[in-house]
């Protein structure tokens, strides 16, 4: 169960806490909890959306307790290593990467948590829109809404990025 959807689980607390260490914690927690709970699973709904559920209700929790803006514990550090360009390959165009990848994070800080979450489950999850609206325990049309909102929202911080 873990090895098969370990990645997603991740990325469904990556999507709402936005830090790698608390992500892979809340992860581990996630499997824990779905092993003790999985007598309740109803199969209203497919075993990953609950399981992607547990991940997304814990992360919620989570971020709550650690207030609105979670802290970096060294992660600047770590972000100003992987800046350094390495001496593989063209090492401007790894510079460019960085620097994007930078700013595609920056910008994801700026939106609500909601529209974070929604908008990470289905462009890098690739999860559909019912499959988050269940994650998210939203209708359907609010997972479109919130994702509405983010993507323009993202186009705004990022327009800059179209006129290079």
């Amino acid at each position: 169960m873990v090895e098969r959807y370990q990645r997603r689980v991740i990325g469904v607390a990556m999507a709402v806490v936005h830090n790698q260490e608390d992500a892979l914690e809340l992860a581990q927690e996630t499997f824990v909890r779905a092993f003790e709970n999985v007598s309740k699973f109803e199969s209203r709904s497919s075993f990953s959306t609950w399981l992607y559920r547990i991940a997304a209700n814990l992360a919620i929790d989570f971020r709550r307790r650690e207030g609105r803006h979670p802290t970096t514990r060294g992660e600047e550090a770590e972000n100003e290593i992987q800046r350094l360009p390495s001496g593989l390959g063209n090492s401007f165009k790894e510079a460019q990467r960085n620097e994007l990848r930078q700013r595609i994070n920056d910008a994801l800080k700026e939106l609500t948590t909601e529209h974070r979450a929604a908008i990470l489950l289905r462009e890098v999850e690739g999860l559909s829109y019912d499959e988050i609206s269940e994650v998210m325990q939203c209708p359907r049309g609010t997972v479109m809404s919130r994702l509405h909102y983010a993507r323009n929202r993202l186009r705004e911080i990022l327009k800059d990025l179209g006129e290079d």
